[in-house]
């Protein structure tokens, strides 16, 4: 294993219950710590299966994931969130922002569920709050909109408040699916600038999935699913 592989998959085989064969067959995978990694392939080829399974959210059939050297199938689902929130921001397709929740409570949420986010918020003495207001601002969301509900926003404000509550705390893996799909290209460049600074100056590392072949050249690896992926388009991808 590479001393600087953050996340790690050997041998990582899956397929969705009642299929018939893995939508996920990768000898290994490494990527370390502090890269920008640009996942792409066509529809269906398993891109937001590999993210899930990245990140813990399903744990493999077969095989080996690993976060920071630790296996997610040797924890618990209690224990895999736990881990989770600590070391992941996971920009979801769908959001799942809470919808009757504020913004800002919204972006705060991983700092109530995770001591480690919450003090990384505010290893500059101030507290996190201020944070997450300032994550916020850089993604052009004024304060004015601060204490709306989540439900009362655009799409487009939906992904980017999701963006910042990823970004808060400093966790030192960021993954993001499809997340520029909702913006203008103003806002998708305004977006990209945010993220892959806030992951670079964090020493994070960016695992990110899109279809928007523009925007690759903002990222050091390229990785193309089915090269790696020795399994046909599967289930839900």
């Amino acid at each position: 294993m590479s001393a600087a592989a953050v996340l790690r998959a050997e041998g990582l085989r899956f397929a969705w219950p009642g299929a018939t064969a893995p939508c996920i067959d990768i000898d290994l995978l490494e990527i370390e710590a502090g890269e920008a990694v640009f996942l792409h392939g066509p529809s269906g080829c398993g891109k937001s299966t590999l993210l899930s399974l990245l990140a813990g959210v399903l744990v493999a059939d077969a095989g080996r994931v690993t976060l920071l050297g630790e296996d997610w199938a040797a924890l618990s689902g209690a224990a895999r969130d736990r881990r989770r929130v600590a070391h992941v921001g996971y920009i979801f397709q769908q959001f799942n922002l809470l919808p009757y929740l504020s913004l800002l409570d919204n972006v705060l949420l991983p700092c109530r569920f995770s001591a480690r986010r919450r003090a990384q918020a505010q290893r500059d003495g101030a507290p996190a709050r201020a944070q997450a207001q300032a994550l916020l601002e850089r993604m052009g969301l004024p304060a004015a909109l601060w204490q709306r509900q989540a439900l009362q926003l655009s799409v487009g404000q939906q992904q980017r408040v999701a963006a910042a509550r990823a970004l808060i705390g400093h966790p030192e893996v960021v993954i993001a699916d499809e997340p520029t799909s909702a913006l203008d290209e103003d806002r998708r460049e305004a977006f990209l600038d945010v993220l892959v600074e806030a992951c670079a100056v964090n020493r994070s590392t960016l695992v990110f999935v899109s279809h928007d072949q523009r925007i690759a050249a903002r990222f050091g690896r390229h990785l193309l699913l089915p090269e790696i992926n020795r399994a046909g388009a599967g289930e839900p991808a």
